[in-house]
């Protein structure tokens, strides 16, 4: 791929970052991890930014070194780079002069004395003018009295080729049209032509473009038919040494190296106009054919400038296609479509975990539920949390909407949501065998395990243990639950009063959360350290004092609002740790 315009570069780098973004925010990576993906996301574009403001400033340096005017960037017409033969020539300049670019109604002829400055003066105008891309191409001129060695002409268009085939494996792609200038002794003739789709001879005359017996046939004038049939010969003698002398020069290919073809031959017949020198190859060549010895003079007559092949033009690439701009709305294409492949497979995969571990909680509570023995009623107390905590985050999803990392229209659960309501709503205590008899159980909690030191907080992890103990609450329906919080002897009394209090509140909240028990079951106190199991000397002793205790009461009308007549203090939603 061709280096693209700084502005679509900037425009792809906008479109990646702003893909990049939407796409952390369909994954589902935790907000730490979001976080970093996105202040990875904004250093990367500011440090791209910051390259690319440093390329504007070379791009202008260059231009204001450079010293050459340029058509502006909507120029539209073929750009022609010239090397060989005839620069001087063809752009009107003397030795001691620079060679400056010149601008014809049909194109624009930029002199590129080097060689080897070829890739160079490329990378460079598409610098200036990113929007040419497309509309460049490279004029070879061969003038044949220029030379005398035959390997140094023809290694001279090999080298041409190469750089041509090497900025095309860069990709810029660029077209060769081969100009010969041959000397005319009837006066300058019209351009002829060999084009690469065309067989014969095609004679670009007055705008016109011409076979050339229709050509030869044109004019009935009989010394005009003449000097066309004469100039005839003399185009047959300079394809002949076309075709011996420059052939091998295109033909010829390395092993890594696309074969280079010239879009157009063409040769123009006019009056002594170049230098010429001793011994030149043209001159050897027609003494080889005729036996007549050529004198050259070795002198430059110059007639006028040599002219320039503009009827040809419209055969290279004039109007630019756009391909870079097309380049990078087909990147930005790819990169959309990268970007919605990922985030769609990641939705339909954190679909697909939702959906199995809906169902797979359904399941294991229908089978937790068909069983009615006692030691099973664990099981299905931890498969009823277990659907109220999809339940609950299912109703979130259907109030507020589901997150990125699920939606994109492949969203699930609203077609579980229902089932599971109904699950839930459906769910009966199993009634346990007659003949246990009814006497006050307790369901002792370690404070460690359900709190940090000196906080009334629930931890994570003390899930497990609260699934335990609603088991058994929900083994005895109907009897006083009765939630007591005690405290070790260290500190003042009403500090752990208070602590003892508001532990015993988390623990009756979550219960009633959870296992969807009326408030007036409930009787919460905190009693501080006033009635240690053990001896607050010890660590042991003052460890097992923190504890949180659950009573079940067998006390008939338990659940009735005349439970308040047990002497305890039920608490509201309401209790703080500071109550």
């Amino acid at each position: 791929m061709s280096v693209l315009p700084q502005i679509h570069k900037q425009g792809l780098w906008l479109w990646a970052g702003a893909l990049s973004l939407l796409l952390i925010a369909t994954l589902p990576l935790a907000i730490e991890g979001q976080a970093v993906a996105v202040l990875v996301v904004v250093a990367v574009m500011m440090m791209h930014w910051r390259r690319s403001q440093h390329a504007g400033d070379k791009s202008t340096q260059m231009q204001r070194v450079s010293g050459i005017t340029l058509p502006v960037a909507s120029y539209r017409h073929p750009v022609v780079l010239v090397v060989g033969d005839c620069l001087a020539e063809l752009f009107e300049t003397s030795p001691t002069e620079p060679l400056m670019l010149r601008a014809t109604a049909q194109g624009c002829y930029v002199p590129v004395p080097d060689l080897l400055q070829l890739p160079i003066t490329v990378a460079d105008l598409l610098l200036e003018r990113p929007e040419w891309d497309g509309q460049l191409s490279v004029m070879w001129v061969v003038n044949p009295k220029a030379h005398t060695d035959r390997a140094v002409l023809t290694n001279q268009l090999r080298s041409v080729c190469n750089q041509i085939a090497m900025l095309g494996r860069r990709g810029t792609p660029l077209s060769l049209l081969i100009v010969g200038y041959f000397h005319s002794a009837t006066g300058a003739t019209p351009w002829f032509s060999w084009e690469l789709d065309e067989s014969g001879v095609r004679v670009r005359d007055s705008g016109e473009c011409l076979v050339l017996s229709e050509w030869q046939r044109r004019n009935t004038d009989q010394g005009e038919e003449a000097a066309r049939m004469r100039a005839t010969v003399q185009l047959n003698a300079a394809v002949g040494w076309l075709n011996e002398v420059c052939s091998p020069g295109i033909s010829v290919r390395g092993p890594r190296q696309r074969m280079v073809t010239a879009v157009a031959v063409a040769v123009a017949l006019i009056p002594e106009a170049g230098r010429s020198r001793e011994g030149n190859l043209w001159h050897r060549w027609l003494q080889e054919r005729t036996g007549l010895a050529l004198i050259c003079s070795g002198a430059d007559r110059r007639t006028g400038p040599l002219p320039f092949p503009d009827p040809l033009l419209h055969l290279l690439p004039g109007r630019a296609l756009n391909n870079r701009r097309s380049r990078a709305v087909l990147i930005g294409i790819w990169l959309f479509a990268l970007t919605a492949s990922i985030a769609l497979i990641s939705s339909a995969r954190q679909n697909t975990l939702l959906i199995r571990q809906v169902t797979d909680d359904l399941r294991r509570y229908s089978t937790a539920s068909l069983s009615t023995e006692t030691d099973r009623i664990s099981l299905r107390q931890e498969a009823l949390l277990a659907l109220r905590q999809d339940a609950q985050r299912l109703d979130h999803y259907y109030r507020q909407g589901e997150p990125w990392s699920l939606g994109i229209g492949l969203y699930q659960g609203e077609r579980l949501r229902l089932p599971l309501l109904a699950a839930i709503d459906g769910h009966r205590i199993p009634t346990l065998p007659q003949g246990i008899p009814d006497k006050p159980r307790t369901i002792r909690l370690d404070s460690l395990s359900l709190f940090n030191s000196g906080s009334a907080q629930l931890k994570p992890a003390s899930t497990k243990f609260l699934v335990n103990a609603l088991a058994g609450i929900k083994a005895k329906p109907g009897w006083l639950i009765v939630i007591t919080g005690h405290t070790d002897a260290t500190g003042s009394d009403e500090q752990n009063l208070r602590l003892s209090r508001a532990r015993a509140a988390a623990v009756h909240d979550w219960i009633q959360r959870m296992g969807d028990i009326p408030g007036n079951c409930f009787a919460v106190q905190g009693l501080g350290a006033a009635e240690p199991i053990a001896s607050n000397d010890t660590q042991q002793g003052r460890s097992a004092n923190r504890r949180v205790e659950i009573r079940l009461v067998p006390e008939v009308g338990a659940c009735q609002p005349s439970a308040t007549a047990s002497g305890l203090q039920p608490l509201s939603h309401s209790a703080t740790p500071n109550s």
